[in-house]
């Protein structure tokens, strides 16, 4: 096991990675300040991982919601299920809520934690690659909107991070492929020696060979705790994280919650910054086609959907968290290991990427 501890003052907290971790309490029990616990998970990861889970509460009153599974469900009716729950079995201030599953659970047990007698404890127990090296790790929590990703949320920190990498065993390729989206986008913005590495272990990782997954949640996770403990609340450099994010947050939501996984629409996303960052005369073309080329060998698309016109994208881009006064901003790249949050650049340019002109 290795453990990093994402420093943020009396609301720091580890998060511990390794192989068997379910079966480990003391990583978990410390953490659960009352007497109560309630599981928040999903119809795919409970008949796999709930079991387990429950047995790390030994000793404790719990009990358990199972919302259904996808980012369609990821909305204010579903979160409900999770209020009344609470509600109905007398949950108090005590209570910790520990969120089992992927990002979609994550997020929504987060955001009911932020939410439910204005603030309550909750453990993350991220089960998919993508939840492992972004969503489970920095505080954000939230639901979507039909007319945008999530707009509705909150900051709220987990008292830690248990990141057992044996459920990466029962997880789809798909999905696999969509976490490995986000674990490229670090070596963009801020690393270009990892990025080389994924290069070059890709195959393995794709395989899941434990030691090379568990460095990648490891480096992944290293990168986020060091810029959300420099920008908990993303006012400046934490943005950085949301490479690719603004176009594949148009894609998911123009193309309906779940037809794209979030790290197939970032995969694509990402590139589409690459090309914008060409025509800004930052990348080569060379660079470009690099950005496409490592994605492409995760099995990840790297061009937006035909149905979807530059308008549609301008319609979606336009309720982002990143537009400031009305003005959109968006990470770019200066270079393959170097971003930058801008707000400065050529609107025809962006036309152009968006219509597919380039």
């Amino acid at each position: 096991m290795q453990t990093l501890n994402l420093d943020l003052g009396e609301r720091s907290y580890p998060i511990h990675i390794g192989q068997g971790l379910l079966q480990q309490s003391e990583l978990v029990t410390p953490h659960i300040k009352g007497k109560s616990a309630v599981v928040v998970t999903n119809t795919t990861v409970a008949p796999l991982y709930l079991e387990a889970t429950q047995r790390l509460l030994t000793g404790l009153k719990h009990s358990t919601v199972i919302l259904p599974d996808g980012e369609g469900y990821k909305n204010l009716d579903v979160l409900n299920q999770i209020y009344t729950h609470l509600l109905e079995s007398k949950a108090d201030r005590k209570t910790t809520l520990i969120a089992l599953g992927g990002g979609v659970v994550g997020d929504m047990t987060g955001y009911a934690a932020a939410s439910y007698q204005r603030g309550i404890n909750f453990i993350q127990i991220p089960t998919t690659l993508l939840a492992m090296v972004d969503s489970s790790v920095g505080g954000k929590t939230g639901v979507n909107h039909p007319l945008g990703k999530n707009m509705i949320g909150a900051f709220h920190q987990p008292q830690c991070v248990l990141i057992d990498t044996d459920s990466l065993n029962t997880l789809a390729d798909r999905e696999l492929s969509a976490g490995i989206a986000e674990v490229v986008k670090y070596g963009l913005i801020r690393d270009p020696a990892f990025l080389q590495w994924l290069d070059t272990n890709m195959d393995r990782l794709l395989a899941r060979d434990p030691e090379a997954l568990t460095y990648a949640i490891f480096r992944s996770c290293e990168h986020k705790a060091e810029v959300v403990a420099a920008d908990e609340r993303e006012s400046g450099q934490r943005a950085l994280l949301n490479l690719g994010h603004t176009f594949g947050h148009a894609i998911e939501a123009a193309m309906g919650y779940g037809n794209w996984l979030h790290g197939e629409a970032v995969a694509t996303g990402m590139v589409m910054a690459a090309e914008l960052s060409q025509q800004m005369g930052w990348l080569a073309a060379d660079d470009v086609a690099y950005t496409r080329h490592i994605l492409q060998r995760a099995n990840l698309p790297v061009d937006p959907p035909t149905q979807m016109t530059g308008e549609d994208f301008t319609r979606y881009m336009s309720v982002d968290k990143k537009v400031m006064d009305g003005t959109l901003r968006l990470i770019l790249m200066k270079s393959l290991g170097e971003s930058i949050v801008t707000a400065d650049f050529d609107p025809a340019a962006l036309k152009r990427v968006l219509n597919r002109e380039i």
